[in-house]
């Protein structure tokens, strides 16, 4: 009797069925995804578009969006790798109904819809909302360092920055001598000049300046020239808002009285500013920082979430610096807004953070309104209480901390937070950005956890129909 096998025939005419909706099971993410987009508000990103029909047509909004969460969802998020699978992998030949957009089309896409993409999360949430699986009495909140696109070796200092500008492009220095004359052009003004600085007053200083940066972020050009520009014309700002921080020390000090009404004790030390801009900055992508991470550095960003007890991000924002600090009432109000938005009338009643968190005034603003924060005063309790950390509040929230329900709530906080980053970064590999600048790294961030969210909301509709 012969060998029995399953015919393997290369020349078959045809080996798909003819109707796309044979090709994939019905409950695919696929196709979860697909009637997902549908159900949301895309005409943002029709407003780009010429209303007249002329010109070359272009792929529907609607589908490139599609094909964009699908591709994130499951984790590729290279353009040319989203052009190769379209191409190879049915899900993607699905949502383009065998359509390839190549990989420029893509990547200008994403640069196209830059905020109507980060807007996708808050909509995305609202689905989750309406599925009843957004539970907000208990929130958490941390960050995760990603990294940039771009290396640490591209951290220059200003020097190599004013070198390097004059070795690619002496058009620039002869302009700035027709401006300046003999002068640099970036001396400190003599109004300026002041012998005292204080370190809350610069902080105070370049938070303002942060701020500012953050509230109009520029987009990071793709000519190193241009590049070399800004990173100069930012150092030169972080300097000058030193030098003027140092000025209005020295003007605050010089009325003789604090801002209680008490007088000010012994003289301070004498102080002077740097004659020319200290510190570094990198050239491929000057919005990142060199920030301390779990294992060394990375040149990266402080990617901040908040999350429910089942998982669900409901705020995703980058912060300025790798510092968390100053994240705990702005990630909060964050999340209110977001649930706001989604039509989430419950309100916030518990909110859980690492010792990374501790602001007094952060906390004092939570309570105002009403929510218990939970934050650890110690970083690493077998080592003790740091000696910046004694007294009032903080052995307040110690004894909190160690009664049954608040322990209990604590002990929640990894295990509703932690796992998320570790989706994000190890399942679905986005634990690297791939576009560049503040605004363009928010917008890639609110869409990776929008489709966290999507994920999640997939999951739950299999489970609620297997039942």
């Amino acid at each position: 009797m012969p060998q029995n096998f399953l015919t393997c025939d290369r020349d078959q005419p045809m080996l798909l069925p003819p109707d796309l909706r044979d090709w994939l099971p019905e409950d695919h993410l696929a196709w979860f995804v697909i009637e997902a987009i549908e159900e949301l508000g895309t005409e943002p990103f029709y407003v780009s578009y010429r209303a007249d029909g002329h010109g070359r047509a272009a792929h529907e909004p609607k589908m490139m969006l599609t094909l964009l969460a699908y591709a994130y969802a499951v984790g590729e998020r290279s353009s040319r790798g989203i052009e190769r699978r379209c191409r190879e992998d049915i899900a993607f030949r699905v949502i383009c109904a065998n359509q390839v957009p190549d990989h420029a089309t893509i990547a200008r896409f994403r640069v196209r819809h830059e905020g109507a993409l980060a807007d996708l999360f808050g909509q995305v949430l609202g689905l989750c909302a309406q599925a009843g699986i957004v539970e907000v009495g208990v929130l958490a909140v941390d960050g995760t360092k990603l990294e940039a696109s771009a290396s640490n070796h591209a951290t220059r200092s200003y020097e190599r920055i004013a070198a390097e500008i004059l070795a690619e492009a002496g058009r620039i220095d002869a302009a700035e001598d027709e401006i300046h004359g003999e002068a640099r052009g970036d001396e400190l003004p003599e109004q300026l000049v002041s012998r005292e600085g204080r370190r809350a007053w610069l902080r105070e200083a370049k938070e303002r300046l942060q701020a500012e940066r953050a509230a109009e972020p520029e987009p990071v050009p793709r000519e190193r020239s241009e590049r070399l520009q800004i990173c100069r014309r930012r150092l030169v700002e972080d300097w000058q808002t030193e030098c003027q921080a140092n000025r209005d020390y020295e003007a605050y000090r010089a009325r003789g009285v604090m801002k209680n009404g008490r007088r000010f004790g012994r003289t301070p030390n004498p102080h002077m500013p740097p004659a020319e801009p200290e510190g570094k900055i990198n050239l491929t992508d000057p919005d990142s920082k060199n920030m301390k991470a779990y294992r060394g550095y990375v040149q990266g960003y402080n990617a901040q979430a908040v999350t429910t007890r089942a998982q669900i991000i409901v705020a995703a924002e980058i912060a300025p610096d790798g510092l968390d600090f100053a994240q705990l009432d702005p990630m909060v109000s964050a999340a209110e807004k977001e649930l706001a938005g989604a039509g989430v009338t419950e309100r916030p009643e518990v909110v859980l953070a690492d010792a990374g968190y501790w602001s007094n005034d952060h906390i004092d603003r939570l309570r105002e309104r009403g929510m218990t924060p939970l934050v650890a005063a110690d970083a690493d309790r077998s080592k003790g209480p740091r000696k910046t950390r004694l007294g009032g509040p903080y052995d307040f929230m110690r004894r909190a901390l160690a009664t049954e329900s608040g322990g209990g709530l604590y002990s929640r906080r990894q295990g509703m937070i932690e796992p998320v980053f570790a989706q994000i970064k190890q399942t679905r590999r986005a634990g690297r950005f791939k576009r560049r600048g503040r605004a363009a790294v928010r917008s890639e961030w609110r869409l990776i956890a929008a489709t966290h969210n999507l994920l999640k909301l997939h999951r739950h509709t299999l489970s609620a129909a297997a039942v």
